[in-house]
């Protein structure tokens, strides 16, 4: 089981180091095809707005790479994955918001299909179990996290529409925890154990779509979160028989984002310094003059 793990765990890594060095650092390489006659003299060239804007850029380009930072809302299906087996019931909890900070870019230098996507979060977690089952006497614990998650991204848009996917990495840390239940002692009602464990760790992907209306995106996604620290020391119960307990969630949210540089299609001034270039680069061997 674990050699499985290591297996899935290093090609969702080679992916996810793929896609954030496809966005952080490819190169954009952007064609720009004229043919018309530019009116010239010694010290400079002269393009009419009337050019300018005859030329429908979106129709010959694609996705640009572009930044968006944006604020996200969400809820929460909380779980935890027990072994030894333990019968629960799913907690709703509708404490989860962040920022986020999404940078897309081509694969390849053509592929505009994906990017990376950071955030930092705040959520509410925990479990409750069956009547015939507690944890140091409690049925019911909440805490709330801190949440860090750093996925790679997909995307495809069309109309006025993307369709999106991602998978990665998350990090947390738990701020404090709340226990309930009939024989819940006070003095560890709001208080961490020794046993207990406060940094975790795991899997995070989902998918969803969205909406857009450049500059302004609406995302609608379906999360889901594994972790892969133990809640509390394995040998908590027993140094002869471990136990263990994941998060394990469900996260359905939306979000705004907004676009922070140009998602298609150029401005007019990129438009003039690309007529010019190219023109100097046909006419006077590539060399084009300061200004």
């Amino acid at each position: 089981m674990r050699d499985e793990m290591r297996i899935i765990l290093t090609i969702l890594s080679l992916f996810a180091v793929s896609s954030m060095y496809t966005a952080l650092a490819q190169e954009r390489k952007d064609t720009l095809k004229i043919s018309i006659d530019i009116d010239f003299d010694e010290d400079s060239v002269m393009f009419s707005d009337s050019y300018v804007d005859s030329i429908d850029i979106r129709k010959k380009s694609v996705i640009n790479d572009y930044t968006m930072i944006g604020v996200q809302y969400g809820m929460g299906l909380n779980q935890m994955s027990w072994n030894p087996r333990m019968e629960q019931k799913m907690q709703f909890v509708p404490v989860n918001f962040g920022v986020t900070w999404t940078r897309y870019g081509k694969m390849f230098g053509y592929m505009p299909y994906f990017g990376i996507q950071a955030g930092l979060f705040y959520a509410r977690e925990g479990y409750s179990l069956e009547e015939d089952y507690n944890i140091e006497g409690a049925q019911s614990v909440f805490w709330d996290v801190v949440e860090v998650p750093v996925l790679a991204h997909m995307h495809f848009d069309f109309w006025k529409m993307k369709l999106m996917a991602n998978i990665g990495f998350y990090a947390s840390y738990r701020l404090n925890i709340e226990r309930s239940g009939n024989a819940v002692l006070p003095s560890v009602a709001n208080t961490f154990l020794e046993t207990d464990r406060r940094f975790d760790y795991g899997i995070k992907g989902g998918a969803g779509f969205g909406f857009v209306f450049d500059p302004i995106e609406i995302h609608f996604t379906a999360m889901y979160k594994y972790g892969f620290a133990s809640m509390y020391e394995p040998d908590y119960y027993s140094e002869y028989y471990y136990r263990f307990a994941s998060v394990s969630n469900f996260i359905f949210s939306v979000g705004v984002h907004f676009q922070l540089t140009k998602r298609t299609g150029k401005t007019s001034h990129q438009l003039r310094k690309e007529a010019r270039e190219i023109y100097y680069q046909r006419n006077s061997g590539g060399n084009v003059p300061e200004r």
